[in-house]
């Protein structure tokens, strides 16, 4: 996912909302954007034309709609985190979340699972 452009905190709260959404109508959006953001209808006219600017979204005649998927950016961003904090190393990355998560005997197991069919 290494094309897939950088979506920022606040402008992910706000993807939340058009993915679930989309297709959209600019005012319809800054109007939920009001309601679950607290936005102004230009900080929600900004944000749009900052997304579409990076290649997130497109506003085709006053209609917004995503160019990535909630999980393209959600793998992109847990990507830079493995790489920038964990320099790549998967256990490095498993021993530091299981030693702040309970993992249930379920958890263990889905995740033996993933790791066995991994080596396939």
């Amino acid at each position: 996912m290494e094309n897939t452009p950088k979506v920022f905190e606040s402008e992910y709260r706000f993807c939340l909302i058009l993915w679930e959404n989309e297709p959209i109508s600019c005012s319809a959006l800054a109007a939920i954007c009001k309601e679950k953001l607290e936005w102004s209808r230009t900080t929600t006219y900004t944000v749009i034309k900052r997304l579409c600017e990076r290649g997130v979204a497109i506003n085709e005649n006053s209609i917004v709609r995503s160019l990535v998927s909630k999980d393209e950016v959600q793998v992109s961003e847990l990507d830079e985190l493995f790489e920038k904090r964990f320099e790549g190393s998967l256990p490095a990355f498993i021993a530091a979340f299981a030693k702040h998560q309970k993992l249930s005997q379920k958890d263990v197991d889905d995740i033996r699972k993933i790791i066995e069919r991994g080596d396939k």
